[in-house]
């Protein structure tokens, strides 16, 4: 949903030999601030102009053809990537180099690669942000061959204020977001596994890498199953599989309420009778003791830069030192913790596994067993990804955790 707090942009536009100062809602899912400086751009801009603008901090209002602000976006992303590729060539070429001399030097070079790369998508991210676009109170676009977006942006952003006809601005970047989530909806994500499908929401982290779903089909269920919880259920997937599996009564939590909407939408696809949501940081409220609790956290301690990434990256591993705390005072007599987790973290020098073993053991849990599996994602196979080695040895378990 929309911010309570609103905020506007402003720019000069010349219209039949006036300059007047227009206003719009700025509207930004990736908490960008309003731009200060915004000028208006068309189809006789040029890719470099307009590159060299928004490398500048200036933003860039498009005022031509719908399709052709595509193939601008294109174009300055094509830029980004020249512009970098001098200095990610010498980063691989490093990384390969202090892989060739010594484990020492390889294990120094991973951790700065990976927060270089981070500060390279984040400038990525800035710059392709600047080409901005209007819409009206209904998400209606007047460029030309605009497509009807309405409907997606409804759904992503949720309802303009129509009373006062206003208008607003957003990134190209977030229109795309909104209409490629607006298909993920639609179409869903196949869940080979199970032979469904699960429907994500807009600001909901899509569940494409579901490698670890047969490890949850796998591991043996604790003898008593009469109430398991889901923490952090986003899309519900992990709620899905329990209450497949035969679990009574399962109870699905997120702080989220884009991810509360899309779980009930996808429990009522399945006619999932046995599953109740509650929004809550963490743990239900007022809730029976667990014979079971699951949990998929981000899995890399690092600080998201927007509420997209909060999925991706826990900052401190607050998230998941949280979940583990907590634990224990929610799981019934001979219950049983399922934690959900890559070793991503550990290659890349982030967290070890003694810190999470620690952790395990300040909590008062010990694991009962572990369920393996390797990654399938493409990432995982691309030799040219800088973070390659890292990719590669990854590993994600299921820590099957029980009271020590």
């Amino acid at each position: 949903m929309l911010p309570t707090e609103k905020q506007y942009v402003q720019w000069l536009e010349n219209k039949d030999g006036n300059d007047t100062f227009h206003n719009a809602r700025w509207l930004s899912e990736s908490n960008h601030l309003p731009p200060a400086r915004i000028v208006l751009v068309d189809d006789k801009t040029t890719a470099d102009e307009a590159y060299r603008l928004a490398c500048e901090g200036t933003s860039l209002l498009w005022r031509g053809d719908f399709h052709n602000a595509k193939q601008l976006l294109q174009a300055l992303a094509r830029r980004i990537e020249r512009t970098n590729e001098r200095s990610e060539q010498r980063k691989i070429k490093k990384a390969a180099k202090s892989t060739a001399e010594s484990d020492s030097a390889r294990s120094k070079e991973i951790p700065n690669l990976f927060h270089q790369q981070r500060q390279i998508q984040a400038q990525r991210s800035r710059i392709l942000s600047r080409l901005l676009l209007e819409l009206d109170a209904n998400y209606v676009s007047q460029l030309r061959r605009a497509p009807d977006v309405s409907a997606a942006c409804t759904a992503a952003f949720g309802q303009l204020d129509k009373t006062i006809d206003e208008s607003c601005v957003l990134s190209f970047r977030d229109l795309q977001g909104a209409l490629g989530a607006a298909q993920w909806r639609e179409k869903g994500v196949p869940i080979d596994s199970l032979g469904l499908s699960i429907f994500p929401h807009y600001g909901v982290f899509a569940p494409t890498r579901h490698e670890y779903v047969p490890l949850l089909l796998d591991a043996p269920l604790p003898k008593i199953n009469e109430v398991a919880y889901d923490i952090g259920t986003g899309t519900g997937l992990l709620a899905i599989i329990l209450a497949q599996r035969g679990v009574k009564q399962v109870i699905a939590t997120d702080l989220n309420p884009r991810a509360l909407a899309c779980a009930s939408e996808n429990f009522t696809r399945l006619q999932l009778a046995n599953v109740q949501l509650q929004q809550a940081d963490l743990y239900p409220t007022d809730a029976p003791l667990a014979n079971l609790i699951v949990c998929n956290p981000p899995w890399l301690p690092a600080k998201p830069s927007s509420p997209l990434e909060y999925a991706v990256y826990d900052a401190n591993s607050a998230m998941l030192r949280g979940f583990l705390q907590g634990a224990k005072s929610h799981l019934a007599k001979q219950g049983e913790l399922w934690l959900i987790l890559s070793d991503l973290a550990e290659h890349l020098q982030l967290r070890t596994r003694d810190e999470l073993l620690g952790w395990f053991a300040d909590s008062g849990l010990k694991v009962k067993y572990r369920l393996d599996t390797t990654p399938k994602h493409g990432r995982s196979q691309d030799d040219t990804d800088p973070l390659y080695a890292a990719r590669s040895a990854e590993i994600t378990s299921l820590w099957c955790l029980e009271p020590a």
